[in-house]
């Protein structure tokens, strides 16, 4: 189960388009995500890493972007259950075939 959010999607998204622009302007760079994290009652190193994957989503910083990540995690889920039927497969079949190799009364 996932724990709930601490932030609004909305409080998310809007914090990050404004540090984002803030930090554009040379003049404002210095301290924009504290500044405004402050602004928004929001913790500075949450405003930092959502800055940061918007950037790596919008392509300007290298990374796995959030669509990657939903798609390997996907991924790693099915290869588990995969491993789990095969596994499952394998214990059935050495049964089966201990079964066969009995012999008959």
């Amino acid at each position: 189960m996932v724990a709930p959010r601490r932030y609004p999607d909305e409080l998310r998204e809007r914090a990050t388009r404004l540090c984002v622009e803030a930090r554009k302007d040379p003049a404002g760079r210095s301290g924009a995500t504290r500044r405004i994290a402050e602004q928004l009652d929001v913790h500075p190193e949450a405003l930092r890493g959502w800055v940061r994957q918007a950037e790596t989503d919008e392509g300007s910083r290298p990374g796995t972007t959030s669509a990657e990540a939903a798609r390997i995690a996907e991924l790693e889920r099915e290869v588990k259950e995969l491993r789990r039927a095969n596994a499952i497969l394998k214990s059935a079949s050495a049964f089966f075939a201990a079964e066969l190799d009995r012999p008959l009364r």
